[in-house]
């Protein structure tokens, strides 16, 4: 009988009132949806379809069915609430109302 090792890998879900963080002992090889399974975080979150997210590892995004190896962090993504580059559009504006030489955008010239 072949006995797969144990290894060790975190569960982290971040959103903007609460963060949580688990550690979970696996066998070698088990797939990114079981480890999240086993990590109880869905639980934790009952409100949220936290089934539908997708993850990544380390900040790679990854397919849910990924083998997993010690030290792995999984990372379950949240939507944006918005686009990184529409903030970017809108605190460009508000610096152009801010006042200041350059519209409050650099040091003074």
């Amino acid at each position: 009988m072949v006995t797969r090792k144990a290894i060790r890998v975190e569960v982290v879900l971040g959103l903007p009132e609460r963060q949580e963080l688990v550690s979970v002992e696996i066998a070698a090889d088990t797939s990114c949806d079981e480890a999240i399974s086993l990590s109880g975080i869905y639980d934790s979150f009952p409100d949220l379809h936290l089934a539908e997210v997708p993850v990544a590892i380390w900040g790679r995004p990854v397919n849910r069915d990924h083998p997993l190896k010690e030290g792995d962090r999984i990372e379950m993504l949240r939507p944006l609430a918005i686009d990184p580059r529409e903030a970017r559009r809108k605190r460009a504006l508000v610096g152009q109302f801010m006042g200041g030489v350059n519209g409050g955008l650099g040091e003074d010239s």
